[in-house]
């Protein structure tokens, strides 16, 4: 399969669909995230390791993720990634629709219900991830890291975030996150969903009259 092309585009190229692909995509990643939550089967990797940390340091579990996402974009310095609208919509849309979404998700009682929120959200987290970084807006922080790396060592989408997503949870259950069998799934499975996902959602560079592409910013 060829590499897809996900660095972000001018704004000015097809507003219309790709904002709205952007906060709708950012919008389902909020529900994703409530759906494992209130599967209560385990974490995602990444609020593995933020729960972590939380047991180590006198700060939220909030603020915990703020600081690791602002350390994260200092990671995208030697990758030369630069943030866009996408970026800072991640972290203001998904902060405020994720305790909606827990507002209306109920939790459900018995494994076999637990389970299939699990597998929903997991799947719906995969279709979200490609929907706003299809949308090629700028990713968030963790998954600019994602596609830096992608592109900076010529490795699949799939290879590099499941690297990513198995390196925070084993730091996170070090630091005493919680872990259970909906992360080790989630872990295993996001990368794959995530790159099979995207050829149905990336915005194509489009070509000027004489062949040119559309300008990057």
């Amino acid at each position: 399969m060829a590499p897809v092309d996900l660095r972000p585009l001018s704004v000015r190229t097809a507003p219309a669909r790709r904002l709205p692909q952007l906060l709708g995509g950012l919008v389902l990643y909020s529900t994703s995230m409530a759906m494992q939550i209130r599967a209560v089967l385990g974490l995602d990797p990444w609020d593995v390791f933020h729960q972590g940390l939380a047991r180590h340091l006198p700060l939220s579990f909030g603020m915990i993720t703020a600081v690791t996402g602002v350390a994260v974009l200092l990671l995208w310095l030697p990758l030369r990634q630069r943030p866009g609208i996408g970026t800072v919509a991640n972290v203001i849309v998904i902060a405020v629709s994720v305790d909606a979404a827990l507002a209306l998700i109920p939790e459900p009682t018995g494994l076999p219900a637990r389970a299939a929120l699990m597998a929903g959200g997991i799947v719906l987290n995969g279709v979200a991830s490609a929907a706003y970084i299809g949308a090629r807006l700028g990713p968030g922080p963790r998954d600019g890291l994602m596609t830096g790396l992608a592109a900076r060592t010529g490795w699949s989408i799939r290879l590099v975030r499941t690297g990513i997503e198995l390196t925070v949870l084993a730091v996170g259950w070090l630091l005493g996150g919680t872990v259970g069998i909906g992360t080790v799934v989630y872990a295993l499975a996001i990368g794959p969903l995530t790159q099979a996902f995207l050829p149905c959602f990336v915005i194509a560079t489009p070509r000027g009259p004489r062949g040119s592409t559309d300008e990057l910013r």
